[in-house]
């Protein structure tokens, strides 16, 4: 075993020693050593149900044969984050994360790792990290939250605080009303109800086979979840005696199906940024492009928070990710889940038990997937958009160019009105080195929609999005204005163009106007000069790379 290094032969005496310490036995020496990686945190709503979890992985462990050691990893909520600096860290988390995990487990050379994780940049840092390990792993989603309730009113959490907080400012909500959202939106453990970036991540993850067939959507609060939890201890010893490493399971083929799955349910755009980590670390070439590909030729079969009207727990009673792989199958590869069982057999044994929820290929939401990539004078080295929840008449637009330097500026003008029917609020400087981060744009988004602007508006930005994000709202455009990219010259009133389908983002200016703009265009001056930000900042790659570190 692996763990032999710090448990086997004279030299190790002092090591035992230490071993004894922490109660182990005699006996115990002799079995894996499996660590669970824990982000359990009573500052995430997603996490805070973690404790329970960590007792049924824990007794899956032991049942298994294994000996379970416990480490914790570090956690943000994007939520509470969002609309401030702070948004500035849960993507440079994503890599503290991946190096926690390597530093911990190769430290101590365990056998194997239990990762409990549930929210938007946690999920992808455990996946990067057991990548780049490569000892047997699996991956437990803590699962999604229950909607909320308000006058038998189902209720999500972007809908009804973000929105809800634009739309009080127009005097559609009073104080009252609003106070109710703040109080039921979220009822209690869980990642947000919708499928905005964790929830997405989840179902990726499951259909990369990393988690246990199931995972996914099972509720944060079921009996369901914790038997899983309980099965992925015992199973990962398993994988432990049989040599099954995340390099057996990401593969070219399972990243092509995540791909494919997310397509359909229209899924988050951070999970660009995410699978070409992911796929960086594993050393599996994964470009752009591909997004866009895939999204081409897959149907858009779900409509989910924020795009529709269902929420994760409808996707659960409706089959969860087995179902969706089931009305996907003829489109998938027959890839190997670290369960033992195969793509197609976990297809084949679910069940799709709500065809307005999973639709069927004839009946469609829509005919593409839910990611479009843009190419054009804009973003030479492309940009994304959830395309699904984006309203037909805006899949082209054209508009005037309102600048802003910074998301803060961006938001206030919203919110006073300063932003008018026809207007592209342009936000710059918030790509993954301007930020430093590469900022989710929620809170302007949001109020676009709150202040009824969805269908009018348009928001461009070399920052990123939340999964929670609707409307004709692009981002990762990269180059990024702190790289010297053509949004860094924009100015107010320059006509900005959006072709969804013919994947276009471009200012109408003339190629010899934008060059003499790129050689005056004045540098603005980073955001954040210290601490770990600062270093993030000089060795982060563009969005399209996947922001990891260089």
């Amino acid at each position: 075993m692996r763990s032999d290094k710090i448990k086997k032969g004279l030299e190790r005496v002092p090591h035992r020693a230490l071993l004894h310490a922490t109660g182990l036995s005699r006996k115990d020496l002799a079995r894996p050593f499996i660590g669970v990686a824990t982000s359990f945190t009573d500052l995430i709503p997603g996490h805070i149900g973690m404790r329970d979890l960590e007792r049924f992985i824990e007794r899956g462990i032991c049942y298994g044969g294994g000996v379970p050691f416990f480490f914790g990893v570090p956690g943000i909520c994007d939520g509470i984050a969002m609309g401030h600096l702070g948004m500035c860290y849960p993507l440079a988390l994503r890599e503290i994360i991946a190096d926690t995990i390597e530093t911990v487990c190769n430290a101590h050379s365990l056998d194997g790792i239990v990762c409990l994780t549930n929210c938007d940049k946690i999920t992808p840092g455990m996946l990067m990290g057991v990548a780049r390990l490569n000892i047997p792993a699996i991956i437990v989603t803590a699962g999604p939250m229950l909607s909320g309730r308000l006058r038998q009113r189902k209720l999500a959490f972007v809908h009804d605080t973000y929105e809800a907080l634009a739309r009080a400012k127009k005097g559609e909500i009073s104080d009252k009303e609003l106070t109710c959202l703040e109080l039921e939106a979220c009822p209690g453990a869980g990642s947000c109800q919708g499928l905005y970036t964790a929830n997405t991540m989840a179902c990726i993850t499951e259909t990369l086979g990393m988690s246990l067939p199931g995972c996914a959507t099972a509720l944060a609060i079921s009996a369901k979840k914790r038997r899983i939890a309980q099965a992925s201890g015992e199973r990962i010893v398993e994988l432990v005696r049989k040599n099954i490493t995340p390099l057996d399971i990401i593969t070219k083929q399972s990243m092509e199906n995540a791909i494919t799955v997310d397509m359909a349910l229209g899924g988050s755009s951070n999970t660009v940024l995410h699978l070409m980590a992911i796929a960086h670390e594993a050393a599996i070439p994964l470009h752009l492009k591909t997004f866009d590909s895939v999204s081409r030729r897959t149907p858009h079969i779900t409509n989910l928070e924020p795009a529709g009207p269902h929420f994760m727990e409808d996707l659960e009673y409706a089959g969860g990710v087995p179902a969706v792989l089931k009305r996907l199958r003829a489109k998938l590869h027959n890839t190997l889940n670290l369960s033992g069982e195969r793509l197609f057999a976990i297809a084949d044994n679910s069940r799709i038990d709500d065809e307005e929820v999973i639709r069927p290929l004839q009946k469609v939401y829509h005919t593409q997937g839910g990611i479009a990539v843009l190419y054009g004078n804009l973003a030479p080295e492309g940009a994304v958009v959830k395309q699904s929840a984006v309203n037909a008449k805006m899949m082209r637009f054209s508009g005037r160019a309102k600048v802003f330097n910074r998301e803060e500026e961006a938001m206030q003008a919203i919110l006073c009105n300063k932003i008018k029917k026809g207007d592209c609020v342009v936000i710059r400087y918030e790509g993954p080195s301007g930020g430093p981060g590469m900022r989710e744009m929620l809170a302007p988004t949001s109020a676009i929609v709150g202040m009824g602007l969805a269908d009018s508006v348009a928001l461009i930005t070399d920052g990123r999005f939340s999964g929670g994000t609707k409307g004709p709202c692009i981002g990762h455009i990269s180059p990024e204005a702190a790289s010297g990219g053509p949004i860094a010259i924009l100015k107010d009133n320059d006509i900005i163009t959006i072709d969804i389908p013919h994947r276009k983002l471009e200012v109408k200016l003339s190629d010899s106007e934008i060059k003499h703009r790129l050689k005056t265009v004045k540098t603005v001056p980073p955001k954040i000069n210290t601490g770990y930000l600062a270093r993030y900042a000089r060795m982060v790659s563009s969005a399209d790379k996947g922001a990891v570190l260089r």
